[in-house]
Protein backbone atom coordinates (compact mmCIF):
# COMPACT_ATOMS: atom_id res chain seq x y z
CA UNK A 1 0.00 0.00 0.00
CA UNK A 2 1.55 3.07 -1.10
CA UNK A 3 1.54 6.65 0.62
CA UNK A 4 -0.98 8.40 -1.10
CA UNK A 5 -3.57 5.61 -0.92
CA UNK A 6 -2.87 5.62 2.64
CA UNK A 7 -3.01 9.21 2.92
CA UNK A 8 -6.63 8.99 1.17
CA UNK A 9 -7.70 5.85 3.22
CA UNK A 10 -7.19 8.23 6.22
CA UNK A 11 -8.98 10.70 5.56
CA UNK A 12 -11.77 9.57 4.99
CA UNK A 13 -11.78 7.78 7.90
CA UNK A 14 -11.24 10.99 9.69
CA UNK A 15 -14.01 12.28 7.49
CA UNK A 16 -16.28 9.23 8.12
CA UNK A 17 -15.95 9.80 11.97
CA UNK A 18 -16.60 13.95 11.60
CA UNK A 19 -19.71 12.96 9.69
CA UNK A 20 -20.89 10.77 12.75
CA UNK A 21 -20.21 12.96 15.30
CA UNK A 22 -22.65 15.57 13.22
CA UNK A 23 -25.30 13.02 12.90
CA UNK A 24 -25.42 12.27 16.18
CA UNK A 25 -25.83 15.58 17.45
CA UNK A 26 -28.21 16.52 14.76
CA UNK A 27 -30.34 13.45 15.19
CA UNK A 28 -29.87 14.54 19.19
CA UNK A 29 -31.14 18.05 18.35
CA UNK A 30 -33.87 17.35 16.14
CA UNK A 31 -35.01 14.74 18.60
CA UNK A 32 -35.41 17.35 21.42
CA UNK A 33 -36.69 20.22 18.81
CA UNK A 34 -39.56 17.91 17.01
CA UNK A 35 -41.18 16.67 20.56
CA UNK A 36 -41.10 20.22 22.43
CA UNK A 37 -41.58 22.59 19.68
CA UNK A 38 -45.11 21.86 19.39
CA UNK A 39 -45.64 22.87 23.02
CA UNK A 40 -44.14 26.24 22.81
CA UNK A 41 -46.75 29.06 22.85
CA UNK A 42 -46.12 32.92 23.94
CA UNK A 43 -48.26 31.36 27.42
CA UNK A 44 -45.51 28.53 28.01
CA UNK A 45 -43.08 31.29 27.84
CA UNK A 46 -44.38 33.47 30.47
CA UNK A 47 -46.74 31.91 32.64
CA UNK A 48 -45.72 30.55 35.68
CA UNK A 49 -45.82 26.82 36.21
CA UNK A 50 -47.92 25.34 38.18
CA UNK A 51 -47.18 22.35 40.67
CA UNK A 52 -50.42 19.85 40.62
CA UNK A 53 -52.20 21.54 37.52
CA UNK A 54 -52.24 21.46 33.78
CA UNK A 55 -51.41 24.32 31.14
CA UNK A 56 -48.40 25.48 33.69
CA UNK A 57 -45.91 27.89 31.84
CA UNK A 58 -41.84 28.74 32.49
CA UNK A 59 -41.94 32.18 32.25
CA UNK A 60 -39.96 32.32 35.98
CA UNK A 61 -37.82 29.64 35.36
CA UNK A 62 -36.48 30.85 32.26
CA UNK A 63 -35.91 34.03 33.42
CA UNK A 64 -34.21 33.01 36.32
CA UNK A 65 -32.07 31.04 34.12
CA UNK A 66 -30.82 34.26 31.96
CA UNK A 67 -30.33 35.71 35.32
CA UNK A 68 -28.35 33.77 37.25
CA UNK A 69 -26.29 33.42 33.81
CA UNK A 70 -25.62 37.02 34.25
CA UNK A 71 -24.39 37.49 37.86
CA UNK A 72 -22.30 34.24 37.37
CA UNK A 73 -20.21 35.89 34.26
CA UNK A 74 -20.52 38.86 36.11
CA UNK A 75 -18.47 37.74 39.18
CA UNK A 76 -16.31 35.08 37.12
CA UNK A 77 -14.97 36.81 33.91
CA UNK A 78 -13.21 39.73 35.53
CA UNK A 79 -11.30 36.53 37.48
CA UNK A 80 -10.60 34.36 35.10
CA UNK A 81 -9.77 37.40 32.54
CA UNK A 82 -7.07 38.73 35.00
CA UNK A 83 -5.93 35.15 36.09
CA UNK A 84 -5.20 34.38 32.32
CA UNK A 85 -3.73 37.65 31.71
CA UNK A 86 -1.21 36.59 34.80
CA UNK A 87 -0.69 33.23 33.29
CA UNK A 88 -0.25 34.50 30.16
CA UNK A 89 1.79 37.65 29.79
CA UNK A 90 3.58 38.32 33.73
CA UNK A 91 3.88 34.63 35.35
CA UNK A 92 7.01 33.27 35.71
CA UNK A 93 7.87 29.48 35.29
CA UNK A 94 8.30 28.30 38.75
CA UNK A 95 6.54 26.21 41.41
CA UNK A 96 3.62 28.52 42.17
CA UNK A 97 2.35 28.88 38.63
CA UNK A 98 2.72 25.25 38.45
CA UNK A 99 0.56 25.00 41.39
CA UNK A 100 -1.87 27.32 40.00
CA UNK A 101 -2.09 25.32 36.74
CA UNK A 102 -2.50 22.12 38.78
CA UNK A 103 -5.43 23.49 40.80
CA UNK A 104 -6.84 24.64 37.92
CA UNK A 105 -6.72 21.05 36.07
CA UNK A 106 -8.42 19.68 39.44
CA UNK A 107 -10.70 22.18 39.64
CA UNK A 108 -11.82 21.52 35.87
CA UNK A 109 -12.45 17.61 36.84
CA UNK A 110 -14.68 18.35 40.02
CA UNK A 111 -18.18 16.75 39.39
CA UNK A 112 -20.67 19.56 39.63
CA UNK A 113 -22.56 17.67 42.08
CA UNK A 114 -19.48 17.88 44.26
CA UNK A 115 -19.28 21.75 43.28
CA UNK A 116 -23.23 21.62 44.36
CA UNK A 117 -22.03 20.13 47.66
CA UNK A 118 -19.06 22.90 48.44
CA UNK A 119 -21.59 25.57 47.48
CA UNK A 120 -24.54 24.04 50.19
CA UNK A 121 -22.21 23.83 53.04
CA UNK A 122 -19.85 26.90 52.16
CA UNK A 123 -22.24 29.47 51.10
CA UNK A 124 -25.85 28.31 52.08
CA UNK A 125 -25.12 27.08 54.98
CA UNK A 126 -21.74 28.87 56.33
CA UNK A 127 -21.94 32.06 55.21
CA UNK A 128 -25.99 31.82 55.34
CA UNK A 129 -26.88 33.37 52.35
CA UNK A 130 -29.75 30.15 52.40
CA UNK A 131 -30.95 28.89 49.03
CA UNK A 132 -30.57 31.85 46.57
CA UNK A 133 -29.34 33.62 43.40
CA UNK A 134 -25.90 34.51 44.68
CA UNK A 135 -25.51 30.99 46.34
CA UNK A 136 -25.66 29.44 42.78
CA UNK A 137 -23.68 32.12 41.11
CA UNK A 138 -21.14 31.89 43.35
CA UNK A 139 -20.98 28.25 43.52
CA UNK A 140 -20.73 28.20 39.44
CA UNK A 141 -18.04 30.68 39.43
CA UNK A 142 -16.03 27.97 41.26
CA UNK A 143 -17.31 25.56 38.27
CA UNK A 144 -16.84 27.91 35.87
CA UNK A 145 -13.13 29.32 36.60
CA UNK A 146 -11.07 26.59 35.22
CA UNK A 147 -12.80 26.20 31.98
CA UNK A 148 -13.03 30.19 31.26
CA UNK A 149 -9.33 31.03 32.60
CA UNK A 150 -7.59 28.78 30.50
CA UNK A 151 -9.53 29.55 27.61
CA UNK A 152 -8.64 33.20 28.21
CA UNK A 153 -4.42 32.03 28.77
CA UNK A 154 -4.73 30.14 25.36
CA UNK A 155 -6.21 32.66 24.01
CA UNK A 156 -3.83 35.30 24.86
CA UNK A 157 -0.34 32.46 24.05
CA UNK A 158 -1.76 32.58 20.19
CA UNK A 159 -1.12 35.72 19.44
CA UNK A 160 2.15 36.19 18.06
CA UNK A 161 5.09 37.64 20.05
CA UNK A 162 5.71 40.50 17.32
CA UNK A 163 2.70 42.09 18.52
CA UNK A 164 3.76 42.54 21.81
CA UNK A 165 7.08 43.86 20.10
CA UNK A 166 5.54 45.88 17.79
CA UNK A 167 3.30 47.80 20.74
CA UNK A 168 6.52 48.23 23.16
CA UNK A 169 8.42 49.92 19.80
CA UNK A 170 5.75 52.13 20.09
CA UNK A 171 6.18 53.26 23.04
CA UNK A 172 3.72 51.72 25.26
CA UNK A 173 4.04 49.89 28.48
CA UNK A 174 3.77 46.26 29.08
CA UNK A 175 -0.12 46.72 30.40
CA UNK A 176 -1.06 48.68 27.56
CA UNK A 177 0.22 46.42 25.03
CA UNK A 178 -1.45 43.87 26.69
CA UNK A 179 -4.97 45.84 26.95
CA UNK A 180 -4.59 47.20 23.75
CA UNK A 181 -3.29 45.07 21.15
CA UNK A 182 -3.13 41.75 22.64
CA UNK A 183 -6.75 41.63 24.51
CA UNK A 184 -8.32 42.81 21.43
CA UNK A 185 -6.62 40.93 19.06
CA UNK A 186 -7.70 37.51 21.52
CA UNK A 187 -11.23 38.57 21.35
CA UNK A 188 -12.81 36.10 19.43
CA UNK A 189 -10.73 32.69 21.06
CA UNK A 190 -11.83 34.72 24.32
CA UNK A 191 -15.23 35.05 22.92
CA UNK A 192 -15.58 31.31 22.36
CA UNK A 193 -14.55 30.71 26.03
CA UNK A 194 -17.30 32.94 26.90
CA UNK A 195 -19.71 30.83 24.91
CA UNK A 196 -18.76 27.31 26.29
CA UNK A 197 -18.93 27.79 29.76
CA UNK A 198 -22.15 30.24 29.48
CA UNK A 199 -23.72 26.84 27.65
CA UNK A 200 -22.64 25.16 30.28
CA UNK A 201 -24.07 27.22 33.03
CA UNK A 202 -27.04 27.82 31.29
CA UNK A 203 -28.19 24.02 31.49
CA UNK A 204 -26.75 23.06 34.70
CA UNK A 205 -28.54 21.40 36.95
CA UNK A 206 -26.65 19.22 39.89
CA UNK A 207 -24.82 22.27 41.59
CA UNK A 208 -28.03 24.40 41.90
CA UNK A 209 -30.12 22.02 43.56
CA UNK A 210 -27.92 22.56 46.41
CA UNK A 211 -27.37 26.18 46.06
CA UNK A 212 -29.91 28.21 43.74
CA UNK A 213 -33.17 25.93 45.49
CA UNK A 214 -35.90 23.52 43.59
CA UNK A 215 -38.63 26.24 44.36
CA UNK A 216 -39.39 29.53 41.82
CA UNK A 217 -41.38 31.72 44.36
CA UNK A 218 -43.67 34.41 42.44
CA UNK A 219 -41.87 37.57 41.19
CA UNK A 220 -43.43 41.54 41.03
CA UNK A 221 -42.08 42.78 38.15
CA UNK A 222 -43.47 46.34 39.32
CA UNK A 223 -41.02 45.91 42.68
CA UNK A 224 -37.33 46.52 41.90
CA UNK A 225 -35.99 46.64 45.98
CA UNK A 226 -32.95 44.47 45.62
CA UNK A 227 -33.81 43.14 49.27
CA UNK A 228 -37.21 42.12 48.38
CA UNK A 229 -37.29 38.53 48.16
CA UNK A 230 -40.51 39.46 45.25
CA UNK A 231 -38.30 41.49 43.06
CA UNK A 232 -36.73 40.30 40.40
CA UNK A 233 -33.18 41.73 40.50
CA UNK A 234 -32.86 40.11 44.36
CA UNK A 235 -30.07 37.86 45.01
CA UNK A 236 -30.83 36.36 47.92
CA UNK A 237 -34.23 34.43 46.57
CA UNK A 238 -34.75 31.26 45.65
CA UNK A 239 -34.53 30.61 42.02
CA UNK A 240 -35.48 27.61 40.34
CA UNK A 241 -33.82 27.32 36.80
CA UNK A 242 -34.89 25.68 33.72
CA UNK A 243 -32.66 22.94 33.69
CA UNK A 244 -33.30 22.13 37.85
CA UNK A 245 -37.12 22.66 36.80
CA UNK A 246 -36.59 19.74 33.88
CA UNK A 247 -34.97 17.26 36.55
CA UNK A 248 -37.94 18.32 38.97
CA UNK A 249 -41.02 17.67 36.49
CA UNK A 250 -39.14 14.28 35.68
CA UNK A 251 -38.46 13.02 38.91
CA UNK A 252 -41.64 13.96 41.11
CA UNK A 253 -44.17 13.24 38.81
CA UNK A 254 -46.77 15.58 39.80
CA UNK A 255 -47.46 17.93 37.45
CA UNK A 256 -50.31 16.35 35.07
CA UNK A 257 -48.86 17.25 32.07
CA UNK A 258 -45.22 16.79 32.65
CA UNK A 259 -44.21 15.06 29.85
CA UNK A 260 -45.26 18.30 27.62
CA UNK A 261 -43.96 20.59 30.11
CA UNK A 262 -40.32 18.96 30.44
CA UNK A 263 -40.53 18.38 25.88
CA UNK A 264 -41.68 22.10 26.14
CA UNK A 265 -38.65 22.90 28.17
CA UNK A 266 -36.06 21.11 27.27
CA UNK A 267 -36.52 22.03 23.45
CA UNK A 268 -36.84 26.21 25.06
CA UNK A 269 -33.23 25.14 26.35
CA UNK A 270 -31.87 24.31 23.47
CA UNK A 271 -33.15 26.66 21.34
CA UNK A 272 -31.83 29.50 24.18
CA UNK A 273 -28.50 28.00 24.08
CA UNK A 274 -28.10 27.90 20.17
CA UNK A 275 -29.52 31.80 19.65
CA UNK A 276 -27.37 32.87 22.37
CA UNK A 277 -24.17 31.14 21.01
CA UNK A 278 -25.31 32.83 17.73
CA UNK A 279 -25.90 36.47 18.90
CA UNK A 280 -22.59 36.29 21.19
CA UNK A 281 -20.77 35.29 17.91
CA UNK A 282 -22.33 38.19 15.72
CA UNK A 283 -21.60 40.33 18.35
CA UNK A 284 -18.25 39.40 19.31
CA UNK A 285 -17.33 39.50 15.28
CA UNK A 286 -18.11 43.32 15.73
CA UNK A 287 -16.73 43.67 19.36
CA UNK A 288 -13.36 42.37 17.67
CA UNK A 289 -13.94 44.84 14.25
CA UNK A 290 -14.39 47.64 16.29
CA UNK A 291 -11.41 46.80 18.52
CA UNK A 292 -8.62 45.77 16.03
CA UNK A 293 -10.00 48.56 13.42
CA UNK A 294 -10.88 45.67 10.88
Amino acid sequence: MNAKRSDKIATGVLYGISATIVLILAALLLYILVRGVPHISWEFLTQPSKAYQEGGGIGIQLFNSFYLLLITMLISFPISLGAGIYLSEYAKKNWLTDLIRTSIEILSSLPSVVVGLFGFLVFVVQFGYGFSIISGALALTFFNLPLLTRNVEESLRAIHYTQREAGLALGLSRWETVMRIVVPEATPGILTGIILSSGRIFGEAAALIYTAGQSAPALDFSNWNPLSVSSPISIFRQAETLAVHIWKINTEGTMPDGAAVSAGASAVLIIAVLLFNFGARAVGKRLYNKMTSA
